[in-house]
Protein backbone atom coordinates (compact mmCIF):
# COMPACT_ATOMS: atom_id res chain seq x y z
CA UNK A 1 0.00 0.00 0.00
CA UNK A 2 1.20 3.65 -0.52
CA UNK A 3 -0.07 6.68 0.59
CA UNK A 4 -1.85 9.00 -1.12
CA UNK A 5 -1.52 13.13 -1.19
CA UNK A 6 -4.21 14.48 -3.82
CA UNK A 7 -4.69 18.09 -3.94
CA UNK A 8 -5.72 21.44 -6.15
CA UNK A 9 -3.75 23.95 -4.38
CA UNK A 10 -0.38 25.00 -6.21
CA UNK A 11 2.67 24.96 -4.23
CA UNK A 12 5.28 27.41 -5.01
CA UNK A 13 8.72 26.42 -3.33
CA UNK A 14 11.27 28.97 -3.41
CA UNK A 15 15.28 28.16 -3.84
CA UNK A 16 18.05 30.24 -4.84
CA UNK A 17 15.86 32.75 -7.05
CA UNK A 18 13.72 35.32 -6.45
CA UNK A 19 9.66 35.03 -7.79
CA UNK A 20 8.18 38.37 -8.72
CA UNK A 21 5.07 39.28 -6.91
CA UNK A 22 2.35 38.81 -8.97
CA UNK A 23 0.88 43.01 -10.06
CA UNK A 24 -1.83 44.02 -8.23
CA UNK A 25 -5.22 44.75 -9.94
CA UNK A 26 -6.88 47.99 -9.55
CA UNK A 27 -9.84 46.07 -10.14
CA UNK A 28 -10.91 43.01 -8.41
CA UNK A 29 -14.04 41.11 -9.36
CA UNK A 30 -15.23 38.63 -6.47
CA UNK A 31 -17.23 35.53 -7.12
CA UNK A 32 -18.63 33.67 -3.93
CA UNK A 33 -21.28 31.03 -3.35
CA UNK A 34 -23.32 31.20 -0.44
CA UNK A 35 -21.47 27.91 1.34
CA UNK A 36 -18.51 29.35 2.97
CA UNK A 37 -16.92 25.04 2.19
CA UNK A 38 -18.48 25.86 -1.66
CA UNK A 39 -20.42 22.28 -1.00
CA UNK A 40 -23.80 21.64 -1.93
CA UNK A 41 -26.94 18.74 -1.81
CA UNK A 42 -28.28 17.54 -5.27
CA UNK A 43 -31.21 19.87 -5.19
CA UNK A 44 -30.18 22.51 -3.31
CA UNK A 45 -30.03 26.23 -4.39
CA UNK A 46 -26.78 27.90 -4.65
CA UNK A 47 -26.48 31.50 -4.96
CA UNK A 48 -23.70 33.93 -5.89
CA UNK A 49 -22.64 36.81 -4.85
CA UNK A 50 -20.60 39.28 -6.91
CA UNK A 51 -18.82 41.85 -6.22
CA UNK A 52 -16.88 44.44 -8.38
CA UNK A 53 -14.11 46.58 -6.53
CA UNK A 54 -11.88 49.44 -7.09
CA UNK A 55 -8.93 49.98 -4.55
CA UNK A 56 -11.16 47.64 -2.37
CA UNK A 57 -14.11 49.92 -2.50
CA UNK A 58 -17.28 48.72 -4.36
CA UNK A 59 -17.94 50.13 -8.00
CA UNK A 60 -21.24 52.28 -8.00
CA UNK A 61 -23.19 51.02 -11.44
CA UNK A 62 -20.62 48.57 -12.21
CA UNK A 63 -21.72 46.39 -15.17
CA UNK A 64 -21.53 42.80 -15.32
CA UNK A 65 -22.27 40.17 -18.00
CA UNK A 66 -22.60 36.67 -16.29
CA UNK A 67 -23.53 32.92 -17.20
CA UNK A 68 -23.94 29.95 -14.67
CA UNK A 69 -23.83 26.09 -15.51
CA UNK A 70 -22.11 22.67 -15.36
CA UNK A 71 -18.49 23.21 -15.21
CA UNK A 72 -16.93 23.61 -19.05
CA UNK A 73 -20.31 22.84 -20.53
CA UNK A 74 -23.03 24.96 -22.00
CA UNK A 75 -24.49 27.59 -19.94
CA UNK A 76 -27.79 27.33 -19.02
CA UNK A 77 -28.18 31.03 -17.64
CA UNK A 78 -27.17 34.33 -19.19
CA UNK A 79 -27.67 37.67 -18.75
CA UNK A 80 -25.84 41.31 -18.28
CA UNK A 81 -26.43 43.40 -15.10
CA UNK A 82 -26.35 46.60 -13.59
CA UNK A 83 -25.19 46.40 -10.19
CA UNK A 84 -26.14 49.85 -8.38
CA UNK A 85 -24.07 49.61 -5.20
CA UNK A 86 -21.19 47.42 -6.84
CA UNK A 87 -22.31 43.73 -5.03
CA UNK A 88 -25.57 41.66 -6.41
CA UNK A 89 -26.90 38.46 -5.65
CA UNK A 90 -26.77 35.88 -8.50
CA UNK A 91 -29.48 32.72 -7.97
CA UNK A 92 -27.11 29.45 -9.37
CA UNK A 93 -30.03 27.03 -9.76
CA UNK A 94 -29.13 23.85 -8.42
CA UNK A 95 -28.12 20.55 -10.12
CA UNK A 96 -29.56 16.94 -10.53
CA UNK A 97 -26.66 14.64 -10.07
CA UNK A 98 -23.17 15.26 -8.80
CA UNK A 99 -21.00 17.85 -10.37
CA UNK A 100 -20.09 21.10 -10.47
CA UNK A 101 -22.24 24.10 -11.20
CA UNK A 102 -19.60 27.97 -12.52
CA UNK A 103 -20.51 31.11 -12.10
CA UNK A 104 -18.13 32.88 -14.60
CA UNK A 105 -18.53 36.58 -14.16
CA UNK A 106 -16.94 39.41 -16.46
CA UNK A 107 -16.99 42.88 -15.34
CA UNK A 108 -16.21 46.25 -17.80
CA UNK A 109 -14.49 48.70 -15.58
CA UNK A 110 -12.28 51.93 -17.46
CA UNK A 111 -12.00 49.90 -21.11
CA UNK A 112 -10.90 47.01 -20.06
CA UNK A 113 -12.68 43.58 -18.76
CA UNK A 114 -12.10 41.46 -15.81
CA UNK A 115 -12.83 37.70 -15.51
CA UNK A 116 -13.22 35.93 -12.45
CA UNK A 117 -15.38 32.96 -11.45
CA UNK A 118 -16.55 30.53 -8.56
CA UNK A 119 -17.77 26.63 -9.00
CA UNK A 120 -20.44 25.13 -6.21
CA UNK A 121 -19.62 21.30 -5.73
CA UNK A 122 -22.47 19.34 -5.43
CA UNK A 123 -21.79 15.79 -3.80
CA UNK A 124 -18.63 15.58 -5.87
CA UNK A 125 -17.64 12.46 -4.02
CA UNK A 126 -20.60 10.35 -5.31
CA UNK A 127 -19.21 11.17 -8.75
CA UNK A 128 -18.52 7.45 -10.33
CA UNK A 129 -16.52 6.82 -13.34
CA UNK A 130 -18.07 7.43 -16.54
CA UNK A 131 -17.02 4.31 -18.15
CA UNK A 132 -15.90 0.13 -16.57
CA UNK A 133 -12.39 -0.80 -17.29
CA UNK A 134 -12.56 -3.38 -20.25
CA UNK A 135 -11.94 -6.92 -19.04
CA UNK A 136 -8.58 -7.88 -20.44
CA UNK A 137 -7.85 -4.53 -18.29
CA UNK A 138 -5.57 -5.83 -15.52
CA UNK A 139 -3.82 -8.43 -17.92
CA UNK A 140 -2.82 -5.55 -20.45
CA UNK A 141 -0.37 -4.34 -18.38
CA UNK A 142 1.06 -7.29 -16.76
CA UNK A 143 1.71 -8.51 -20.13
CA UNK A 144 2.95 -4.75 -21.03
CA UNK A 145 5.32 -5.02 -17.58
CA UNK A 146 6.67 -7.87 -17.87
CA UNK A 147 7.50 -7.54 -21.62
CA UNK A 148 9.35 -3.94 -20.49
CA UNK A 149 11.62 -6.10 -17.46
CA UNK A 150 12.39 -8.57 -20.59
CA UNK A 151 14.74 -5.58 -22.13
CA UNK A 152 18.08 -4.56 -20.51
CA UNK A 153 17.94 -0.84 -18.56
CA UNK A 154 21.02 -0.33 -20.32
CA UNK A 155 21.35 2.73 -17.94
CA UNK A 156 23.71 5.82 -19.30
CA UNK A 157 24.91 8.01 -17.06
CA UNK A 158 27.31 11.36 -17.65
CA UNK A 159 27.92 13.87 -15.12
CA UNK A 160 26.99 17.38 -15.36
CA UNK A 161 29.30 19.12 -13.51
CA UNK A 162 27.76 22.62 -13.85
CA UNK A 163 24.98 21.50 -11.76
CA UNK A 164 26.98 18.51 -9.44
CA UNK A 165 24.29 16.46 -10.92
CA UNK A 166 23.67 14.05 -13.35
CA UNK A 167 21.98 12.94 -17.07
CA UNK A 168 20.59 10.00 -17.05
CA UNK A 169 19.47 7.70 -20.07
CA UNK A 170 17.50 4.56 -20.20
CA UNK A 171 16.31 2.05 -22.52
CA UNK A 172 12.26 1.86 -22.37
CA UNK A 173 9.51 -0.43 -23.71
CA UNK A 174 11.47 -1.64 -26.61
CA UNK A 175 15.46 -1.48 -27.59
CA UNK A 176 14.68 1.54 -29.67
CA UNK A 177 13.11 3.57 -27.17
CA UNK A 178 15.23 5.75 -24.54
CA UNK A 179 14.20 7.65 -21.27
CA UNK A 180 16.01 10.91 -20.26
CA UNK A 181 16.14 12.47 -17.25
CA UNK A 182 17.95 14.44 -14.57
CA UNK A 183 19.34 12.33 -11.36
CA UNK A 184 20.08 14.23 -8.41
CA UNK A 185 21.51 12.01 -5.45
CA UNK A 186 22.90 13.91 -1.97
CA UNK A 187 26.78 13.69 -1.60
CA UNK A 188 26.95 12.28 2.12
CA UNK A 189 27.15 8.58 2.04
CA UNK A 190 24.37 6.60 2.81
CA UNK A 191 21.31 5.14 2.01
CA UNK A 192 18.39 7.78 1.16
CA UNK A 193 14.85 7.68 0.25
CA UNK A 194 13.86 8.25 -3.32
CA UNK A 195 11.98 10.85 -5.40
CA UNK A 196 10.19 10.34 -9.24
CA UNK A 197 9.52 13.49 -10.68
CA UNK A 198 7.24 13.16 -13.55
CA UNK A 199 6.23 16.05 -15.85
CA UNK A 200 3.46 18.17 -16.54
CA UNK A 201 2.22 18.58 -20.00
CA UNK A 202 4.30 20.20 -22.93
CA UNK A 203 7.49 19.85 -24.39
CA UNK A 204 10.61 21.29 -22.44
CA UNK A 205 14.07 20.98 -20.96
CA UNK A 206 14.36 20.00 -17.04
CA UNK A 207 16.93 20.55 -14.79
CA UNK A 208 16.74 18.09 -12.05
CA UNK A 209 15.68 18.84 -8.28
CA UNK A 210 18.97 19.64 -6.58
CA UNK A 211 17.00 21.36 -3.63
CA UNK A 212 15.32 18.73 -2.75
CA UNK A 213 18.71 16.12 -3.06
CA UNK A 214 20.02 18.83 -1.09
CA UNK A 215 17.09 17.93 1.99
CA UNK A 216 18.45 14.21 1.77
CA UNK A 217 16.56 12.83 -1.17
CA UNK A 218 17.56 10.96 -4.11
CA UNK A 219 15.53 12.63 -7.14
CA UNK A 220 14.66 11.49 -10.85
CA UNK A 221 13.30 14.30 -13.22
CA UNK A 222 12.62 12.47 -16.12
CA UNK A 223 11.23 14.31 -19.66
CA UNK A 224 8.43 11.65 -21.19
CA UNK A 225 9.29 12.44 -25.27
CA UNK A 226 12.26 9.97 -25.59
CA UNK A 227 14.18 13.36 -26.36
CA UNK A 228 17.26 14.11 -24.14
CA UNK A 229 16.27 16.82 -21.29
CA UNK A 230 18.76 19.25 -22.24
CA UNK A 231 19.20 20.73 -25.10
CA UNK A 232 18.74 24.25 -26.36
CA UNK A 233 14.92 25.52 -25.34
CA UNK A 234 14.08 26.35 -28.78
CA UNK A 235 14.61 22.79 -30.02
CA UNK A 236 12.11 21.96 -27.62
CA UNK A 237 9.45 25.03 -28.66
CA UNK A 238 9.72 23.38 -32.44
CA UNK A 239 9.17 19.85 -31.25
CA UNK A 240 5.72 21.46 -29.44
CA UNK A 241 5.00 23.43 -32.12
CA UNK A 242 5.37 20.59 -34.80
CA UNK A 243 6.20 17.19 -34.35
CA UNK A 244 4.64 16.66 -31.05
CA UNK A 245 1.68 19.09 -31.31
CA UNK A 246 -1.45 17.51 -30.08
CA UNK A 247 0.48 14.54 -28.64
CA UNK A 248 -2.10 13.12 -26.26
CA UNK A 249 -4.01 12.48 -29.31
CA UNK A 250 -1.54 10.54 -31.00
CA UNK A 251 -2.93 6.38 -31.73
CA UNK A 252 -5.65 7.38 -29.52
CA UNK A 253 -7.85 4.44 -31.01
CA UNK A 254 -5.17 1.58 -30.45
CA UNK A 255 -4.04 0.54 -26.75
CA UNK A 256 -0.35 -0.87 -28.22
CA UNK A 257 0.46 2.28 -30.23
CA UNK A 258 -1.36 4.84 -27.71
CA UNK A 259 0.81 7.31 -27.13
CA UNK A 260 1.18 7.19 -23.39
CA UNK A 261 1.62 3.42 -23.04
CA UNK A 262 5.42 4.27 -23.81
CA UNK A 263 5.02 6.98 -21.23
CA UNK A 264 3.30 4.94 -18.58
CA UNK A 265 6.02 1.97 -19.00
CA UNK A 266 8.85 4.77 -19.26
CA UNK A 267 7.49 6.02 -15.63
CA UNK A 268 8.32 2.67 -14.25
CA UNK A 269 11.41 1.64 -16.09
CA UNK A 270 12.58 5.44 -14.18
CA UNK A 271 11.41 3.33 -10.78
CA UNK A 272 13.74 0.30 -12.03
CA UNK A 273 16.47 2.48 -12.41
CA UNK A 274 16.13 4.19 -9.24
CA UNK A 275 15.85 0.99 -7.16
CA UNK A 276 19.06 -0.23 -8.56
CA UNK A 277 20.88 2.73 -6.99
CA UNK A 278 23.43 2.09 -4.24
CA UNK A 279 22.37 5.00 -2.48
CA UNK A 280 19.04 4.07 -2.42
CA UNK A 281 17.31 2.41 1.05
CA UNK A 282 15.52 -0.11 -0.56
CA UNK A 283 12.13 1.06 0.78
CA UNK A 284 11.11 4.52 0.27
CA UNK A 285 10.26 5.16 -3.11
CA UNK A 286 7.87 8.23 -4.15
CA UNK A 287 6.23 9.59 -7.19
CA UNK A 288 5.28 12.74 -7.62
CA UNK A 289 3.68 15.67 -10.60
CA UNK A 290 1.22 18.43 -11.38
CA UNK A 291 -1.15 18.03 -14.40
CA UNK A 292 -0.41 15.87 -16.88
CA UNK A 293 2.31 14.92 -13.88
CA UNK A 294 -0.43 14.39 -11.39
CA UNK A 295 -1.95 11.77 -13.66
CA UNK A 296 1.58 10.07 -14.46
CA UNK A 297 1.88 10.00 -10.62
CA UNK A 298 -1.21 8.25 -9.71
CA UNK A 299 -0.90 6.06 -12.99
CA UNK A 300 2.71 5.14 -11.95
CA UNK A 301 1.77 4.08 -8.24
CA UNK A 302 -1.36 1.66 -9.61
CA UNK A 303 1.38 -0.07 -12.23
CA UNK A 304 3.89 -0.12 -9.73
CA UNK A 305 3.89 -1.87 -6.00
CA UNK A 306 7.12 -0.78 -5.39
CA UNK A 307 5.66 2.98 -5.02
CA UNK A 308 5.09 3.59 -0.95
CA UNK A 309 4.11 7.00 -1.55
CA UNK A 310 2.64 9.62 -4.30
CA UNK A 311 1.61 13.36 -4.23
CA UNK A 312 -0.29 14.28 -7.40
CA UNK A 313 -1.25 17.75 -7.74
CA UNK A 314 -4.01 18.88 -9.86
CA UNK A 315 -4.23 15.58 -11.76
CA UNK A 316 -4.98 15.53 -15.71
CA UNK A 317 -5.87 12.63 -17.42
CA UNK A 318 -8.68 12.02 -15.14
CA UNK A 319 -12.24 10.94 -15.77
CA UNK A 320 -11.67 12.13 -20.25
CA UNK A 321 -15.00 10.55 -20.68
CA UNK A 322 -17.22 12.56 -18.25
CA UNK A 323 -17.87 14.82 -21.65
CA UNK A 324 -20.07 11.93 -22.71
CA UNK A 325 -21.84 11.83 -19.66
CA UNK A 326 -22.53 15.58 -19.82
CA UNK A 327 -20.08 16.64 -17.36
CA UNK A 328 -16.43 18.13 -17.54
CA UNK A 329 -13.93 15.73 -18.17
CA UNK A 330 -10.19 16.16 -17.70
CA UNK A 331 -7.32 17.75 -19.69
CA UNK A 332 -6.70 17.35 -22.17
CA UNK A 333 -10.39 17.62 -23.17
CA UNK A 334 -10.42 14.73 -25.84
CA UNK A 335 -14.58 14.59 -26.09
CA UNK A 336 -15.14 18.70 -25.43
CA UNK A 337 -17.67 19.89 -27.71
CA UNK A 338 -14.09 20.93 -29.84
CA UNK A 339 -12.64 17.29 -29.89
CA UNK A 340 -16.04 15.12 -29.69
CA UNK A 341 -16.40 14.49 -33.24
CA UNK A 342 -12.85 13.50 -34.24
CA UNK A 343 -12.27 11.47 -30.94
CA UNK A 344 -15.58 9.66 -30.42
CA UNK A 345 -15.52 7.14 -32.65
CA UNK A 346 -16.65 3.76 -31.02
Amino acid sequence: MYKIIITCFILVACSRQLIAQPAEQIVKVVVAPDHTDWLYKIGENVKFTVSVLQYGNPVKNANIRYEVGPEKMEPTKKDSLNLPEGIMTIQGGTMKTAGFLRCVVIAKAGGKEYRKLATAAFEPTSISPAIQNPGDFSAFWEKAKASLARIPMDAKVTLLPERCTEKVNLQNHQPSARLYGILCVPKKEGKYPAILKVPGAGVRPYNGDIATAEMGFITFEIGIHGIPVTMDLNVYNSLGSAALSGYPNFNLDDPNRYYYKRVYLGCVRANDFIVSLPQYDGTNLAVTGGSQGGALSIVTAALDPRVKFLAAFYPALCDVTGYLKGRAGGWPHLYDKNNLAFNNTK
